[in-house]
């Protein structure tokens, strides 16, 4: 049991260690596949989004844009009473078409007209009124080096309580130009990293800049969405008004993506022009965002490949407002283990044993796991790891099955050192066998009795068993002055077993035959019921019986699992017979059915059995049903056929000791 048990134990620490060093990026997969299965259902979203695309940069110019359309598109979004406008984008630098950059680009201007230009108001000091009149909110980035002194900056939501243990901190901001930044309602990090693989499945909620918390972009305006004044944080869990959001260390949302309607994205091309909806946006929160090529900010999600930035923003958004994130729960590592513990346990202690019925208790909970998983994650959004129980639990069966397999091994070496040592104590009894062989042969009907059964049929058969004794056999019984019987027959195995049950089945089979009953078919009840009665050692035996009519040359055939017959036509042509038949006898009752067929004068039946067709070389090939009919070729006699065969096969083998007994018979009608 100990060298069972030790492969085992190696195999679950190793597969523990791989579990640590690789769990997350093994699990990643399965989750992301989940979320494909099974995304959100975004179809009551209450935010929009407004991309700045290809259409609006060919209908307003390339970005950046003026200030002026900038503040034309918030009027518009305004106009449609939205609950919050949120830019996910930073403005940093002063507009570009500011008029005394306008003044010095044309020089030839007089004066007074420059003068003129250079007291038009600046268009970013007219956007930032158009933003303090809006519900707007800015976004700002965390920066480690190159930055602004956060200590500057106001942060609108007041965050309460303990935060996240492992909170990003960068000590500089990059924050929008005074002119937008003190007129905006609100303020959000736009930070966010993807996960090791480049995937985006995570979004942060907060992050410290500076010495203070702030919010994120999204997180900021599911705020204003839901009215609330605070924030509240644990180490576990961000909470705005009623919404609790689980969170990692970090402070990052896992996201359950959906794929965002169609319906709820805008171009803000459409968005300047006249005939927009008066209500599009009404009760909403709008989120605008870059989405033309050059400028399109572009990641990897769960679903896609190519993802559109400020879509997963609104995403975020939505799942702080409804609830769709996802949760990996504090106690799902620890039930991750103890499960595969537990797999682990059960095979270990169930695996060594003779019975395998017991197995199906881990089997069972290997099936059970993930399916629990798959409910837990479409039912309650939590994300339960199943690949690692069931790395634990197969590492462990791989080992002790590896285990066995060396302990059997090393059974066998001591069994073959057993097996020298008897075969010098089986030297000694060598005659006894070759006796035995002599009685055993004795008991098949001699080849010349076949010779002269009956001029209308030219009847041979030989065997020669692999070992000294063997479990092949055949016979020729005579049933009436117009019928013959015959048969064929093979036990499984070889040697002194194999030996004594083809006595007992020969014995039976003759004794059947010859009670005069009606259908081969009662015949092989009959006689699979005997065998079976008299079977201690569980061993079964092929047959393949049948009765001709040396009159008319019908047959009458019956296979129980037997080789089907060759039949041999006048012109030389060989086709295999083939039989319906049944399973050997002594495995289950089965309705054996008589199967009729004729022979014309002249054609012969040829039986075998798999010691023929199964012979081997030293190469490991099979004689071969090819090789079979070759070696009937131009033969015309049933003895000239037999030994045809017989002497093919040895051939074949080449001095390779026989694997089974090798029994041949042929039939051949004369009329």
């Amino acid at each position: 049991m100990r060298g069972i048990w030790l492969p085992g134990l190696a195999a679950l620490l190793l597969a523990a260690l791989l579990s640590v060093w690789a769990g997350e990026a093994m699990r990643r997969p399965l989750f992301d596949l989940w979320q494909r299965a099974a995304p959100r259902d975004l179809s009551g979203t209450k935010v929009h989004v407004v991309l700045i695309d290809a259409e609006g940069l060919a209908a307003v110019g390339p970005w950046p844009w003026p200030r002026y359309h900038m503040a034309r598109l918030t009027e518009e979004i305004a106009a449609r009473r939205p609950k919050a406008i949120g830019f996910d984008m930073l403005f940093p630098e002063p507009d570009r078409v500011r008029p005394d950059i306008f003044a010095a680009l044309y020089p030839e201007l007089t004066p007074a007209a420059a003068a003129e230009v250079h007291a038009l108001p600046p268009m970013d000091r007219l956007w930032g009124q158009v933003i303090g009149r809006a519900p707007v909110v800015l976004g700002r980035a965390g920066v480690s080096a190159d930055g602004g002194d956060p200590a500057m900056l106001f942060v609108d939501a007041e965050i309460k309580g303990v935060l996240p243990p492992a909170i990003p901190a960068e000590p500089g901001v990059i924050a929008n130009i005074p002119e937008l930044e003190q007129a905006a309602l609100g303020h959000g990090l736009l930070n966010g990293r993807p996960d090791s693989d480049g995937t985006v499945r995570r979004v942060p909620t907060l992050m410290k800049i500076g010495a203070r918390p702030m919010p994120s972009l999204s997180l900021e305006l599911a705020r204003i969405g839901l009215d609330e004044a605070a924030i509240t944080s644990t180490p576990a869990r961000v909470g705005v008004g009623k919404q609790a959001i689980p969170v990692d260390g970090e402070g990052r949302m896992l996201l359950h993506f959906g794929h965002f309607p169609p319906a709820a994205i805008s171009s803000a091309a459409d968005v300047l022009r006249q005939g927009f909806p008066a209500d599009a946006f009404a009760g909403q929160i709008v989120l605008v965002g870059l989405a033309a090529e050059g400028t399109a900010d572009i990641v990897a999600t769960p679903l896609a490949a190519e993802y559109y930035g400020p879509l997963v923003q609104a995403q975020a958004v939505d799942a702080i407002l409804r609830g769709g994130w996802l949760e990996r729960p504090r106690w799902a590592a620890p039930a991750e283990w103890a499960a595969g513990l537990l797999l682990a346990l059960l095979v270990l202690l169930l695996a060594p044993g003779r019975r395998r019925q017991p197995l199906l208790v881990p089997a069972g909970l290997a099936l059970a796991m993930p399916v629990a998983a798959w409910f837990g994650f479409t039912g309650l959004s939590w994300l339960i790891d199943p690949l690692r129980p069931l790395l634990l639990g197969g590492a462990t069966a791989a080992g002790v099955a590896g285990g066995m397999f060396v302990e059997a091994r090393r059974e066998r070496e001591r069994l073959r050192e057993t097996l020298v040592r008897e075969r010098i104590v089986a030297a000694a009894t060598e005659g006894e066998l070759q006796a035995a062989r002599t009685i055993q042969l004795g008991m098949l009907p001699p080849r010349d009795d076949l010779a002269r059964i009956d001029p209308r049929v030219d009847i041979d058969a030989l065997l020669e068993p692999a070992k000294s004794i063997g479990g092949d056999l055949y016979d020729v019984i005579r049933l009436d002055a117009d019928r013959i019987a015959f048969l064929v027959g093979d036990v499984t195995g070889k040697g002194v077993p194999a030996a004594l049950f083809m006595a007992l089945s020969k014995a039976l089979a003759k004794s059947v035959v010859l009670r005069g009953v009606p259908s081969l078919a009662d015949a092989a009840f009959i006689l699979n019921e005997e065998l079976t009665r008299d079977n201690s050692e569980s061993m079964n035996v092929t047959m393949l019986v049948g009765v001709m009519d040396l009159s008319t040359g019908e047959l009458m055939l019956m296979s129980a699992g037997h080789e089907d017959p060759l039949h041999v036509r006048t012109d030389g042509s060989i086709a295999v017979h083939k039989l319906d038949g049944g399973p050997p006898f002594c495995i289950v009752d089965f309705p054996y059915p008589d199967e009729p067929m004729k022979l014309a004068p002249g054609e012969t039946l040829v039986l075998i059995s798999d010691g023929v067709s199964e012979a081997l070389n030293a190469s490991d090939a099979l004689f071969g049903h090819e090789r079979l009919m070759a070696a009937l070729k131009g033969r015309t006699t049933a003895t000239a056929m037999i030994e045809s065969i017989r002497d093919a096969v040895r051939i074949f083998e080449n001095g390779t000791d026989p694997t089974d007994d090798l029994t041949v018979m042929a039939v051949r009608y004369l009329g």
